[in-house]
């Protein structure tokens, strides 16, 4: 790791993305949350590697169920494995509304199908990063795709966590707990999650920023690899892959 360089875990939440961090003088991570995207990658500073719950590199065809990384880390999760969205060709996630995005989902889908409404929910947010990584070239290497099934996953020797975040909608809390346990196993004191979620974040947010943080500083060390082994890119030299 460069001295003075921040590593990041980053989630969407309903403020806007909420992100742990720290660089390698700090020992403590830090919990902001940001409304925009691009303020984030600016409070980080030059050369900070962010690991973010958030599809990254977008297709202009989809050929089966999702994108290729979405493919890859499915067989992983068992019972997890619904929390990993299908997300669209490119085409689909900049229509301007939900009809027109099926339709051109429809269009570059083989088989041809349409989006779900929890995967055109991500949208805008999937597009804010898409635009900050065709903006600066040298973010395409540093801002990187994880999901925090996936993540805590590989933490976890291979196994999935036992436990869903959530049921119906509403934080679980033998799921967060089970979660922090292992973020605990893995260096993050339990003290940390104790003041709860932050105004505008669940507690569910809190643990999948966490468990990315913790991704972005195994990817700084080197011990990470990308699902699938050998990532496409999309249109604009951004690779589709989660970190893992």
């Amino acid at each position: 790791m460069v001295d003075g360089r921040r590593l990041a875990g980053v989630d969407g939440c309903r403020a806007g993305w909420i992100s742990w961090s720290r660089d390698q003088t700090a020992s403590v991570p830090v919990l902001r949350i940001h409304s925009r995207f691009a303020d984030l990658i600016g409070d980080l500073g030059p050369g900070a590697i962010v690991a973010v719950d958030m599809p990254i590199g977008l297709p202009d065809r989809i050929t089966g169920p999702g994108r290729g990384p979405e493919q890859a880390i499915r067989p992983f999760l068992g019972a997890r494995q619904s929390s990993v969205f299908s997300i669209p060709a490119r085409a689909a996630v900049e229509a301007p509304s939900y009809a027109e995005a099926c339709e051109r989902a429809l269009e570059t889908s083989d088989p041809p199908k349409k989006v779900s409404k929890q995967a055109f929910n991500l949208f805008p947010r999937i597009l804010e990063i898409d635009a900050a990584l065709q903006a600066d070239e040298d973010l395409k290497s540093r801002v990187l795709e994880c999901h925090p099934e996936f993540s805590f996953c590989r933490l976890n020797d291979g196994v999935p966590m036992s436990k869903p975040k959530k049921i119906k909608g509403a934080v679980n809390p033998e799921g967060i707990d089970e979660r922090i346990a292992l973020l605990e196993r893995h260096g993050l004191d339990r003290s940390l999650f104790a003041s709860g979620a932050p105004s505008g974040a669940s507690m569910d947010d809190v643990v999948d920023a966490a468990v990315n943080l913790l991704m972005a500083e195994r990817h700084a060390a080197g011990l990470t690899m990308p699902f699938p082994a050998s990532p496409a890119r999309d249109r604009h030299g951004i690779p589709i892959a989660i970190l893992g």
